[in-house]
């Protein structure tokens, strides 16, 4: 059962996280054209709501997963996703464009309130690190795929391309994915129900990794939003190229949340954490004011190197501390975090953009990292302990 479940989230993970990064691939496309995005606060709004929407929806399906199959939440999540996706293709307004666009990310809110919590349920222990760091790096290279092909299908055929050849790839990697747990039960004999006091108590335990995952959110909502304009507005790179550097961005990440647990063994999971919050920190600032392309790009693969290691670090610090009946509402409040902070600093993003340039969001990460980097520091006795 344990390597069912992670393969089969795994593959969730993967079309969830590629779905979430197709759309924002085709936002350049749009802004040029003054096509249903006319300005780069659009882009802001979008991105705000849609994360306000998933935010929501976690904690509603954190409340409710104790009621049905892990498998039964997963086929709901994946049909939805996929016909988001091709509903996007429809619109020729703003306002349709949105609510098309806040369907799917509805349905984006199930994998991390309870695919992360059923995989840290089955892989306890010392199996923690390498279920975390695969899980993770599942999603991740699922974004991967998403740049690349959606940046050169744009580029080439429209903005609809995209849409349609990912609706039927996640179709398909969402049917192997139940398919692969459709004999797997994952229903307890002795039922939690979450109250506000659990919820509550599960905050008190995790407090220390808030700091964390909101950095971690912000850095990935204002990536995954902003870095395509980035790279096609301000160093004029071609759309499909963009989207090649975008993949090696996640590529990168992919490759070092799937050595994780290797990491994790031979360096120690909070000097991993530690050195990922000051090494992401110095390469936004680089990114954020560099005007030279090459140096910019290899800022943004360093960037990300650091960055991904921020997840299955702090997810695992959770898995290990907080007890099973309470994971999927630690796990929901750890994803939650990381959608307030990255709504709200993207719509920032937005306002920067359109004031001061497409650079400057990336300069106000720097500012959060510092902050967030210094906590970490000040607090390393404390971790110590949890490690």
């Amino acid at each position: 059962m344990k390597k069912k479940v992670l393969v089969s989230a795994s593959l969730f993970h993967a079309l969830n996280d590629a779905a979430t990064v197709t759309v924002p691939m085709i936002f350049p496309l749009l802004y040029s054209q003054q096509f249903i995005i006319k300005k780069y606060f659009h882009i802001g709004l979008l991105s705000n709501l849609g994360l306000l929407m998933t935010f929501l929806f976690q904690i509603i399906i954190a409340n409710v997963s104790h009621k049905y199959e892990y498998k039964h939440l997963l086929f709901l999540s994946y049909l939805g996703i996929c016909l988001s996706l091709y509903l996007m293709t429809l619109p020729t307004a703003f306002a349709t464009f949105l609510t098309a666009y806040l369907s799917m990310r509805m349905f984006n809110s199930f994998y991390h309130s309870i695919g992360i919590a059923w995989v840290s349920k089955t892989h306890p222990d010392q199996r923690m690190d390498y279920a975390m760091g695969i899980q993770s790096g599942s999603g991740n290279l699922g974004v991967l795929m998403a740049f690349v092909t959606s940046g050169f299908l744009a580029q080439s055929l429209g903005w609809k391309a995209p849409l349609y050849v990912w609706a039927g790839a996640g179709f398909i990697l969402g049917t192997i994915s139940v398919l692969n747990v459709r004999h797997v039960s994952t229903r307890a004999e002795e039922v939690f129900k979450p109250d506000f006091s659990s919820w509550m108590e599960t905050l008190k335990s995790i407090r220390i990794y808030i700091p964390g995952f909101a950095f971690g959110g912000a850095c990935w909502g204002t990536t995954v939003f902003f870095a395509p304009s980035l790279l096609n507005h301000r160093f004029e790179i071609p759309l499909g190229q963009t989207g090649l550097f975008l993949a090696l961005w996640v590529g990168i990440g992919t490759v070092v949340t799937y050595l994780f647990g290797f990491l994790s063994k031979k360096f120690g999971r909070l000097k991993i954490s530690i050195y990922a919050f000051s090494g992401a920190t110095v390469f936004l600032f680089l990114l954020g004011f560099i005007p030279v392309k090459e140096i910019a790009l290899i800022s943004l693969f360093f960037f990300g190197t650091f960055l991904f290691l921020v997840y299955p670090g702090f997810q695992s610090f959770i898995g290990n501390e907080v007890p099973s009946k309470n994971q999927a509402q630690a796990f929901s409040l750890s994803a939650n975090v990381q959608m307030l902070t990255g709504a709200l600093v993207v719509l920032i993003a937005g306002f920067l953009s359109d004031r001061f340039g497409i650079n400057s969001p990336f300069v106000f990460l720097g500012v959060v990292g510092v902050i967030v980097s210094f906590f970490y520091l000040s607090k390393v006795p404390f971790l110590a302990k949890k490690a």
